[in-house]
């Protein structure tokens, strides 16, 4: 049987990720090619690769992939989204948060067939979460804590013209809705649009910014309570070649690649 394959639009440090796992036989799965934005650093990148990976127009990708990867921000997802649908493939999202502007995806996907696949990134329980809003939910609360760095350049904390580094200890910098926490975070609450995408949506799940000087990991805390009884869950992550990213992101990214081509699933 053929191996599946991916394209990836994109080529940060997540897209490195996953062509890093393909390449050294982590993911078993081909890669129909690559494009960006910067085509230059792309193919600098590939060149760097064991397998020889192509560079493509976007077109050629999404007609030679069998999933696409988007890695490359939110500002791509409507169009590619479309293109991706149209062309009968599936569409695997990192920027999650774009869904809370774009909802007509999620319904594109359903009107189509086409999956739409959203890992969990850089948190756990979405199985529980989702899996408990099946009944009565009471809250879904996100508390994130974070070194300055991985805020840095944040709209939000530009906005209201916060001195990350002047802070001696934690200070919560933010606490509002996940709709409110992926606009004023993009790079560092997204996760936060999974959550509530899980649960009981972006407008009732609570979330809270805390910015911790010295921290060396990217930390959330979750915490749902409702008929079934009370989950929490806590995860510290160890930041990967983007400080905003932890190594767990693109963890989860290769194991839904992996998942997507199993006949066996695990789990909600």
């Amino acid at each position: 049987m053929a191996k599946s394959s991916i394209g990836i639009v994109g080529c940060g440090a997540i897209a490195r990720a996953i062509l890093r796992a393909v390449d050294g036989g982590a993911l078993d799965m081909t890669v129909a090619g690559v494009t960006s934005r910067d085509a230059d650093k792309a193919r600098a990148f590939l060149g760097t690769l064991a397998t020889p990976v192509r560079y493509l127009s976007r077109d050629e990708l999404i007609a030679g992939a069998d999933i696409v990867v988007e890695a490359a921000g939110p500002h791509v997802v409507p169009e590619l989204a479309r293109d991706v649908f149209d062309a009968g493939k599936t569409l695997m999202l990192i920027s999650v948060g774009a869904l809370l502007d774009h909802p007509e995806v999620m319904d594109r996907s359903r009107e189509t067939g086409c999956r739409l696949l959203v890992p969990s990134g850089a948190i756990a329980g979405l199985d529980g979460i989702k899996a408990a809003c099946v009944g009565e939910v009471d809250h879904v609360t996100m508390v994130s804590r974070k070194p300055p760095a991985a805020l840095d350049g944040a709209p939000y904390v530009v906005e209201h013209e916060i001195d990350l580094w002047g802070m001696t200890e934690e200070q919560e910098i933010f606490s509002g809705s996940a709709r409110e926490a992926c606009a004023g975070f993009p790079n560092n609450l997204n996760v936060s649009a999974a959550v509530s995408f899980a649960g009981i949506g972006p407008d009732r799940t609570t979330v809270e910014m805390v910015a911790v000087p010295g921290l060396e990991r990217n930390c959330h805390d979750i915490e749902i309570e409702g008929e079934f009884g009370l989950l929490r869950v806590h995860i510290e992550n160890i930041p990967g070649e983007n400080p905003k990213t932890g190594k767990l992101t693109a963890m989860s990214i290769i194991r839904t690649l992996q998942q997507a081509v199993d006949p066996v699933q695990l789990g909600t």
